[in-house]
């Protein structure tokens, strides 16, 4: 599928359900027919990601009691089936609650698990207190409760025990309307405190302050902006179970976590138009750091992964986010963010090194961010060219902090940063390139993946003629859409293969700023360019195919659509400095 973008106000803004989810900034449930990894149903559903992706409610407009076609369109703040003998909208009223009407068809919200066992799936009763539907889900661990505002509301397999169908159909001569809400164990019953218009104006003036206050820049040559905004937008979550703050999600399909690099992204895009914000996403990792300094791999509302970690790129992230904050950041955000960096450095200097050994390694292709590069074919454990310039560029943050904070570690900080620097170059520069090796036999990896060109991120640590190579190499990379992940004349370049191709805006980001340092400025260009024109064809895939543009996997990732914001942003600024 393709997505067009056109619009640049949140009133005209329309997206393809099966591509993003209709959901509202707060709430951790959305409509969507994408239900499981990879998996598109006809129909859309109610699916829930608290405990996980599960799809809770499959949502069926009838006539007569039978199916019925219809076409679905969504905004930020509506959402529509449309059919020969009527209509259906539903819209968000407020973060736990949808309203849901319809004129001249019904809705059957039919239980979408496969049964009820002592441990899964979802039991169904009618409330005596209040004549509500009330179904009960173990895989998510939640209620839900439909209640009938007009219209009536007949149930099919209520207490019902064991394999049966379980369902709640609303339907009314004259229109009817409910409410379903998503709660713990009980709360009042529901009283409608706006008519559905109301509520659905209320979501939408939301939506188009948030787009303002993030995008306010936007004009005609960035056409995706508002399409960026609202995707951030929706994958949006209140502080809940292990989330201790508002998260942006990497999506509200399947990829509905927070890895320990992508926040920085989009704190980045956040940055401009809501400071408080992108420095609160910066950070909310750090809730979890372990005593070693360690960040887990990813969290989200049930689950914390520390069997793998993500690259240590926040100190470049950092510097780039008080450059794009208005006003500065007090001395205790500053402490704060110093004592987090520190120990989540040391962890690689006293973790990730092997005695006698300057450099840090990685385990695994997943501690990089590129689970399955290249780089990582020949062994896995690897002292990697990106991951020292990383950590030089960490030092360095932490160096200049400390000076800035009146702390005594700025020289020792300095030192670590010019060795690594140092070793950088005396290991991993082969005269030609950059190489990752492994650290005990001193195996060296292939050299096709972009992965090893990430260390021109740290272009004012290296010498002129290796940032002159690598940007020669990184633009062998390029396609008309961006740089690919691995070359594309490689035997290991495949269209769909992750890392080991396809176009990501993470490396994007990373490549376009470090040619930019490097003083490569004309590619720099060229690469924000293709990707945002990637962007503004394919919208905000989780990755693409660097040959024909098309996007792959997920489609509604945050990631990609703060990338293209801050690229977006970034690309104006520059043509109105010239």
């Amino acid at each position: 599928m393709t997505t067009t973008v056109q619009p640049q106000t949140a009133q005209a803004l329309t997206f393809d359900v099966r591509d993003i989810p209709f959901s509202t900034k707060g709430a951790w449930f959305d409509l969507s027919p994408v239900v499981a990894l990879h998996t598109t149903a006809e129909d859309v559903h109610l699916v829930s990601h608290q405990t996980g992706m599960h799809a809770v409610f499959v949502l069926i407009p009838e006539t007569d009691g039978t199916r019925t076609e219809s076409t679905i369109t969504a905004s930020p703040s509506l959402l529509t089936w449309t059919a020969s003998d009527g209509e259906i909208d539903a819209a968000f009223d407020g973060v736990t609650c949808l309203r849901i009407r319809g004129r001249g068809i019904s809705l059957r919200i039919g239980d979408a698990s496969t049964g009820l066992t002592p441990f899964t799936g979802t039991y169904l009763f009618r409330d005596p207190i209040d004549g509500a539907a009330v179904f009960t889900s173990y895989e998510t661990g939640r209620r839900y409760r439909v209640t009938s505002l007009k219209g009536d509301l007949d149930l099919v397999g209520a207490e019902a025990l064991g394999v049966h169908v379980r369902d709640a159909v609303a339907s009314g001569d004259d229109g009817w309307e409910v409410a379903i809400e998503e709660f713990e164990s009980a709360r009042p019953s529901y009283l409608p405190l706006l008519g559905f218009t109301d509520v659905e104006r209320a979501t939408a003036r939301d939506f188009s302050a948030y787009l303002d206050r993030l995008a306010g820049w936007r004009d005609a040559r960035t056409p995706a902006a508002a399409l960026a905004a609202y995707v951030m937008w929706s994958a949006t979550v209140r502080p809940l179970g292990f989330l201790r703050q508002e998260s942006i999600l990497m999506s509200m399909h399947w990829m509905d976590k927070v890895w320990s690099w992508d926040h920085c992204f989009n704190a980045l895009a956040l940055a401009p138009g809501d400071p408080a914000a992108a420095l609160a996403q910066f950070r909310l990792i750090f809730d979890h750091q372990d005593a070693s300094g360690a960040l887990p791999d990813s969290v989200t509302h049930s689950e914390i992964l520390y069997n793998f970690v993500k690259p240590p790129i926040h100190g470049w992230a950092f510097d780039k986010l008080r450059q794009r904050m208005p006003g500065v950041l007090s001395p205790e955000d500053l402490t704060n963010v110093y004592d987090e960096l520190s120990a989540w450095t040391d962890f690689w200097l006293d973790s990730r090194r092997i005695a006698g050994h300057e450099l840090a390694h990685y385990q695994h292709g997943n501690d990089s961010g590129w689970d399955n590069s290249s780089t990582f074919d020949s062994d896995r454990v690897i002292e990697a060219p990106d991951l020292a310039a990383f950590l030089v560029l960490q030092l360095d943050t932490l160096a200049r902090l400390a000076d800035e904070l009146g702390l005594d570690a700025g020289a020792t900080r300095r030192a670590e940063r010019d060795a690594m620097a140092a070793a950088l170059l005396a290991e991993l520069w082969d005269g030609d390139t950059f190489i990752a090796r492994a650290p005990l036999s001193g195996r060296t990896s292939s050299t096709t993946s972009l992965l090893n060109l990430l260390a021109l991120v740290a272009a004012e640590f290296l010498p002129v003629e290796v940032r002159e190579r690598v940007a020669a190499s990184i633009a062998g990379h390029l396609t008309l859409w961006g740089p690919a992940t691995e070359l594309p004349s490689s035997p290991n370049y495949e269209p769909d293969g992750y890392w080991r191709g396809p176009i990501w805006a993470p490396s994007t980001v990373i490549v376009e700023d470090g040619l930019r340092r490097a003083g490569f400025v004309t590619l720099a260009d060229t690469v924000s360019a293709r990707f945002r024109r990637l962007c503004e064809k394919s919208g905000f895939a989780e990755n693409f195919d660097a040959q024909t543009g098309e996007g792959l996997r997920d489609r509604a990732y945050t990631w990609t659509a703060s990338s293209y914001l801050l690229l977006a942003q970034e690309a104006l600024i520059r043509a109105s400095d010239s």
